[in-house]
């Protein structure tokens, strides 16, 4: 059964001038460095704008990289409302098995409130070092790395503490954090499908992994809003929104430049301080804006590095689009929105559908990596092309693993096992340039074959932060 949609109004009711989001949206599409995906817009409960740039689509989920930690800290909210886990419990106290092991005072004295907010009293990211500790305990490894500081005096962004924070939930709850959070958060919120990433021995990751669509970033947010109440239900603990999004740990570096930076406002449980309001945020653009000042609710998806500039963009042309009272007189400009959201898209590559010459040449030839290996996806091996059906196809094949992409207008869309989008062609009559996006992440990569000596090329836009391989880029699926 689908979602209820969020009850709807248009910009103007809901005192949003919709030429602020005209600019917003021409802010984003003429920086070459964003790639936007999608965009929501809530104002006073009312969902007021949303758009999708094709090829991405309302009801696809997209990885949300560390925006899943907002997610992982309510869960840890909602246990510790059920007295399954305190804030001021030790962190070694849910972890008995490692007593003897974990000796170091500090680490002893960290508390589960220290791994949610990100001041466990290391004074830098301790991933790889808790990795070469224990690889198959990622939380012993954790422990078992000295923090250079008493816990609470320092912030250190760092995934194990939050790996930490999703472990005591997934072990005071028996579940893992989807299955928990299904009764108690995403079915009340009207929620659909989500998966999360897991590691070797089965845990849900916490600190990134979670695979959701905008839709589901908005609702949290909205929940967020309404202080953990959902039409008239409280989800959340009393006081547990203002406890989680007040800072909880200084991360200013004390320059003129960290105060223009909104990740130098503080840190809350699991959610960033920002110069207005506060959110939740992951890699390359996955943002659940709150603002509370403005009763709003700003939701994205997006490719790219240029965080801050998407925060920038806005605070520069939204919070001036949201007025105190109704708009009078702006139906017109509510009407162009609405038709500028429907019809958002990301441009296809440019490049000829077929060869200009050579065309027996191209079909059946295959490619190896330029150099002897694809410094940017070590394992992909090989790229053959084949004319097929009066159109073509790319096979990649990654470490004896075959992706089978087909080139057509615009951009071609798979649904199957490995949802994609390809666009691209010919740019000459000895180079094919194809574009291919992997429509469940951020993520998209550009493969180039050159006929004269037989090459490839393959260069990502943003680089997938966990490594994976190809066929791997997507939500996690049930297994039989």
């Amino acid at each position: 059964m689908s979602p209820r949609p969020l009850p709807s109004s248009t910009p103007a009711a809901q005192g949003v001038d919709a030429t602020g989001v005209h600019a917003f949206l021409d802010a984003l599409e003429a920086d070459p460095e964003i790639e936007p995906h999608s965009l929501m817009i809530l104002r006073h409960g009312r969902l007021v704008a949303a758009g999708w740039w094709a090829p991405y689509t309302p009801g696809r989920p997209h990885l949300l990289y560390s925006l899943s930690k907002s997610f992982t800290a309510t869960a840890a909210g909602i246990a510790a409302g059920e007295g399954l886990l305190s804030f001021d419990d030790p962190v070694i106290s849910h972890f008995p098995e490692f007593e003897a092991d974990i000796t170091d005072p500090r680490s002893r004295a960290m508390l589960v409130r220290h791994v949610a907010s990100m001041a466990s009293g290391h004074e830098d990211e301790t991933f790889e070092r808790a990795f070469a500790k224990d690889p198959d305990e990622l939380v012993r490894g954790f422990l078992l790395v000295p923090p250079e500081r008493d816990p609470g005096t320092v912030f250190a962004y760092n995934q194990p503490a939050t790996y930490t924070l999703a472990a005591i939930v997934q072990r005071v709850t028996g579940q893992p954090l989807t299955e928990y959070l299904r009764p108690r958060l995403l079915d009340p919120l009207g929620i659909g499908e989500v998966a999360w990433l897991q590691d070797r021995s089965g845990r849900e990751l916490g600190f990134s992994g979670l695979h959701a669509t905008t839709d589901a970033i908005a609702r949290l947010g909205l929940l967020y809003l309404r202080d953990g109440v959902w039409e008239g239900e409280r989800l959340l603990p009393e006081g547990w929104v203002a406890e989680a999004t007040r800072p909880h740990i200084d991360n200013g570096d004390g320059t003129a430049e960290g105060a223009l930076s909104d990740w130098q406002q503080g840190y809350g449980f699991q959610f960033w301080i920002a110069r207005h309001g506060y959110r939740g945020d992951g890699a390359y653009g996955q943002f659940c804006l709150v603002l509370p000042e403005h009763d709003a609710v700003i939701a994205t998806t997006a490719a790219t590095e240029r965080m801050q500039q998407v925060l920038d963009l806005a605070w520069e042309h939204l919070l001036p689009a949201f007025g105190p009272e109704p708009l009078s007189g702006g139906e017109h400009e509510d009407t162009a929105l609405r038709e500028r959201l429907a019809r958002l898209s990301l441009p296809p590559v440019t490049g000829k559908p077929s060869p200009p010459e050579h065309a027996g040449e191209w079909s059946g030839a295959a490619f190896t990596p330029l150099g002897g290996v694809c410094a940017e996806q070590p394992k992909l091996g090989s790229v053959t092309v084949t004319a097929a059906d009066g159109g073509w196809e790319l096979r990649l094949t990654e470490d004896g693993h075959p992706l089978d992409l087909r080139l057509g207008a615009g951009w071609s869309v798979t649904d199957g096992p490995l949802p994609t989008a390809v666009s691209g062609g010919w740019s000459d009559a000895g180079t094919l340039a194809v574009d291919i996006v992997f429509l469940e992440t951020p993520h998209r990569l550009t493969v180039t074959c050159t006929l004269s000596d037989r090459t490839f090329t393959a260069r990502w836009h943003t680089t997938p932060l966990h490594h994976p391989p190809l066929r791997a880029l997507r939500a996690p699926r049930p297994s039989a």
